[in-house]
Parts: C-alpha cells; structure tokens; sequence
C-alpha cells in the first residue's frame, strides 16, 4: 500500500463484522487525485459497507481510514466536508421538489443558491427542478443523489453504483462526466458493470467474500490472473463459473 503525502484517502488494514461474519476483512489501499477505483465483487463481498465506513456512516471494528491526512476517527466532520456519497438506493426526500431538496442539502453544508445550480447543471437535471421527486424515473432519482454528492465540491466521491436505472445515453453522459471529475478529485465507484470499471476506471480492486482478492490496472490484473479480459479474471477471482474463451 502506498503511503506518500499526495495520496488523498487511505485505507489501512480495515474490518468490519456482524456478529459472526466479516463483512470487510483486513482491507488496505490508497488512493490519489485523478484516480477512479472501481470495487467489483459479487453481492455480499463487502463493497457497500467499506464505502460506507470511508463515509464515516457506519465505524470500523479496526484499522484506520484517512482523508487528506487526517484520521476520520479524529477528525469525522472534516471527512464529511471533503467527500461526497451516492449511497446504493438514492435516499431522498420524496415529498420535495428537486430544487427544495438540493436547496436543503446546501443549506445543511452553509452554501449558497450558485452551488444548487452549478449541482443541477452538472448533473444535467435542471429541466426537472420543478418536479416533486416521487414522480421522477429512477435513472432521474439517481442523478438528483448525484447532483446532491457533489453541492460541496468536494475532493472525494464515493459513488455506490453511479449508473444504476441510468439509459444507455444517460450512463455515458455519466461515465464521461465521471471522468472530467477525476481531473481534480479521488473517485471511487462500487459496481457490478464490468464494462464500467473497464471503461471508466484506472485501477480496479477485486473484493471477494470482504477482502480484496486482486488491485491494480486491468493490464495488471489480466496478467496477474492469466485471463483475457475482466469478465474471465473476475469469473475466476470470485470462483464463480469456468472461464469460457
């Protein structure tokens, strides 16, 4: 695991149990400015609750994680204020327009009208803002919890399935604009599309049963596994089915 001063988020040797099982065993790694990580692996591997322990929703039964050199155990509320979350499920306010809501969510961070806009304008939802947000689609749900991860500009995001109810145009529009982010922020993303994390991401982490199986670039994880592309080496690295040529 790296530990240089550029990186912006540091997970050392983190656990996470319920009772008797281990949701998230023993996890390291490190991540900087401009990286995009995908956490691929099956349902139950751990991905949704290491995000939410980097979030600082839930805590760690042991090991550390720091933001921007910062121990969030120490410092929990600087954390909140330099990441952004897209939790899986979009929780919002239904009752609220998306103008209300996002409205509210800036004023929880003490900012101003310009950071709704600018949230609404990136998420390219500003044609609904109007609109109660139960009577969104999903794909439009999703991107209102987008736009609400980003009010703050923050230098980290954690986005737990980013595409998820997203068509086809909007989740390349996503992947795009994902990638415009990372020039100047860390990007973290759970999914369980592994074109996504082929196309979108720089480095890709293997989660299997709470620990991390394989990390690196797709380069290195097809040549680490002897596989031709990501659906064999994840076929294998979570002993699901036989590769297939």
């Amino acid at each position: 695991m790296k530990t240089s001063k550029e990186n912006t988020l540091i997970i050392d040797t983190v656990t996470k149990k319920y009772d008797r099982l281990t949701a998230v065993n023993a996890v390291s790694f490190s991540a900087a400015k401009g990286d995009i990580i995908a956490l691929l692996g099956p349902n139950g591997a751990g991905k949704s609750t290491l995000m939410n322990m980097i979030a600082g929703y839930i805590s760690p039964d042991s090991g550390n994680i720091s933001v921007l050199q910062k121990n969030i155990r120490q410092f929990p509320l600087f954390a909140k204020e330099n990441i952004g979350f897209l939790p899986e499920g979009s929780p919002l306010y239904a009752d609220l327009s998306v103008k209300n809501f996002l409205q509210y969510m800036a004023e929880l961070r003490s900012l101003n009208k310009t950071a709704v806009l600018k949230a609404a304008q990136v998420a390219n939802i500003e044609n609904v803002m109007a609109q109660k947000i139960e009577t969104l689609s999903k794909g439009y749900q999703r991107r209102v919890g987008f736009a609400q991860s980003i009010l703050h500009n923050p230098p980290i995001l954690l986005l737990d399935e980013p595409t998820d109810g997203l068509d086809p145009n909007q989740k390349d529009y996503m992947r795009k604009l994902i990638k415009d982010l990372a020039k100047d922020k860390t990007i973290i993303i759970s999914t369980h599309l592994l074109e996504e994390a082929e196309s979108v991401c720089n480095r890709i982490i293997v989660l299997n049963q709470g620990q991390i199986v394989v990390q690196g670039t797709l380069a290195e994880i097809l040549q680490q596994t002897g596989t031709k592309n990501i659906a064999q080496a994840f076929a294998k690295l979570t002993n699901k089915e036989k590769n297939h040529e």
